[in-house]
């Protein structure tokens, strides 16, 4: 059962992003400027699903060793705190607001790895995804801000 609350509870998340990133929040991304490499409509829900289910896993494996400690603590705040990048980018349409709350999910993100890491691999392997995807929006953002400077 626990499985299912840390993955769902992931998921919740996510599904409030998609929601906050539906209809004109996602007419607006489109209508702007992307860097080079900013990836295609159809891709975004995919990603964002299995990265959701890849963290929920990573949260219930760490869970699972260590129970509620630290390191799920910081598992999640940062699972708010990609929530809260969302709502900043999507829902107020602030690409430099949502680089601020990356670099900072970012660092979380490391922090969470690393104690993760100490308590079981595998669970730290499955937040890495969230990492690499969060350095890449971090890009995309960037770019969005440079292209699109009104």
């Amino acid at each position: 059962m626990a499985l299912v609350g840390f993955v769902g509870l992931a998921l919740l998340v996510g599904a409030a992003d998609g929601a906050i990133a539906s209809g004109t929040a996602r007419a607006w991304y489109f209508s702007l400027d992307r860097p080079p490499g900013a990836p295609p409509e159809m891709a975004f829900g995919p990603i964002w699903a299995v990265l959701y289910i890849c963290c929920g896993l990573g949260g219930w494996a760490a869970w699972r060793r260590a129970g509620a400690g630290p390191a799920l603590r910081l598992w999640g705040w940062q699972l708010f705190a990609t929530a809260v990048r969302a709502a900043a980018f999507f829902g107020l349409r602030n690409p430099a607001l949502s680089i601020a709350v990356g670099v900072l999910t970012l660092g979380l993100l490391v922090l969470v790895i690393r104690q993760f890491g100490a308590i079981r691999r595998g669970a730290a392997w499955l937040m890495v995804p969230s990492l690499l995807w969060t350095g890449y929006s971090l890009y995309l953002d960037a770019g969005i801000l440079v292209l699109n400077p009104a």
